[in-house]
């Protein structure tokens, strides 16, 4: 009789363990990338906790920053903790370094950071692999564009000197070129650098009517404030990297001025009624900024809230298919994935393929500007 109770019991807690669904969440919440990953740290906390009658459990890791202890975090999430999905992390060189973890395990991905290369092209890895954020090609066209359209002719660039920066450099070429406006400078630094005045004073030399600076978070201040040192009346680029409250809050009188393409969720206020991201923004606004407090929101704590949306909407279709942590579920949650379509976020409206595991158009960017220490839509 013991027995059979014993095994009854054994069999429940089984049952039980089965219905959870495991998600683990790797982001940058110390470090350089710090003032990205921390407001997708404080975002998990909005998620649901459950979903479909299935409990969601969140194992939360911060990878410093570092790629390496990145790759090592989501090994762990893997191995230790059984995840169904694993959602992170902040910055591009780690989510490619991540790619052939979670290829290996066949653990779906949803990558927070910017770089196409992560999920471009879907081969047999990166079929694991989604991502949130605007790629750098859909933010180049458009800083392109506002260049060309403001008599740009020539530009400067610097920055980081690995896979973000690269993948900007690359996209501002290729854009560039397509709109007659030539790169007259190329300049790199680390992410860590306290000083880029030798870059600068190259990319002075070259007298470009404007510069890029290919950086994100706080680090991308740094050019910005030496270039205004040196003097430099020119336009001031930044990418949808820098759009946070921490980079205005270092940058101050700086960083003003500086111009650059962002989500629609950075200025939801300032959208017009007709725009569908608007109500997706201002409610995630409103969450975030009520539990962290008044002008906390950002754009990188909203790529997390569309990771989110994305879950909630294929995880339901995936328990049709298999139970939670089966490779069978963990496929079917693959599947249902690159099946969402017309998902409304706070960045934009996605459409996922088999060959397109982001699914953002031009309608996920808008251009703003750095006013009066504020974040103004431009027109």
């Amino acid at each position: 009789m013991k027995t059979r109770i014993l095994l009854t019991a054994l069999l429940a807690c089984t049952s039980l363990a089965a219905a959870e669904i495991r998600v683990g969440v790797i982001v940058s919440g110390t470090g350089p990338a710090a003032s990205l990953g921390i407001p997708e740290r404080n975002t998990v906390a909005l998620l649901p906790q459950a979903i479909a009658g299935q409990k969601i459990v969140y194992t939360i890791l911060d990878d410093a920053s570092d790629t390496t202890a990145a790759v090592t975090s989501a090994r762990k999430l893997i191995q230790d903790n059984k995840v169904d999905l694993i959602i992170g992390t902040t910055t591009t060189p780690a989510s490619l370094a991540m790619i052939d973890v979670v290829a290996e395990a066949k653990v779906p991905m949803i990558s927070l950071a910017a770089s196409e290369g992560i999920i471009k092209p879907v081969d047999a890895k990166r079929q694991w692999v989604f991502k949130t954020p605007q790629t750098d090609a859909i933010m180049a066209a458009a800083i392109a564009q506002h260049m060309q359209q403001n008599k740009v002719k020539t530009v400067g660039y610097i920055g980081f000197n690995d896979a973000y920066g690269e993948g900007w450099l690359a996209e501002l070429k290729k854009n560039a070129a397509a709109r007659g406006i030539k790169v007259v400078a190329e300049e790199r630094y680390g992410r860590s650098d306290t000083s880029v005045t030798g870059q600068v004073l190259k990319v002075l030399a070259a007298k470009p009517d404007a510069v890029l600076i290919g950086a994100s978070g706080v680090p991308a201040v740094l050019p910005q404030k030496t270039l205004g040192d040196r003097g430099y009346a020119g336009k001031v680029y930044q990418t949808h990297g820098v759009a946070n409250a921490d980079f205005l809050r270092v940058g101050g009188k700086d960083v003003e001025g500086a111009i650059l393409p962002a989500g629609p969720v950075l200025v939801a206020e300032q959208l017009p009624d007709t725009n569908p991201n608007k109500k997706v923004g201002l409610n995630y606004a409103s969450l975030y900024e009520a539990r962290y407090g008044k002008d906390s929101v950002s754009t990188f704590g909203a790529h997390m809230w569309d990771a989110g949306l994305l879950m909630q909407k294929a995880i339901p279709s995936a328990l049709k298919k298999a139970k939670p942590g089966t490779a069978e579920f963990r496929s079917a949650l693959r599947d249902a994935l690159e099946g969402s379509r017309n998902i409304i976020g706070a960045h934009g409206i996605f459409n996922l393929s088999s060959t397109d595991h982001l699914g953002l158009d031009a309608r996920s960017r808008v251009m703003v500007q750095v006013v009066d220490g504020k974040w103004k839509l431009l027109k």
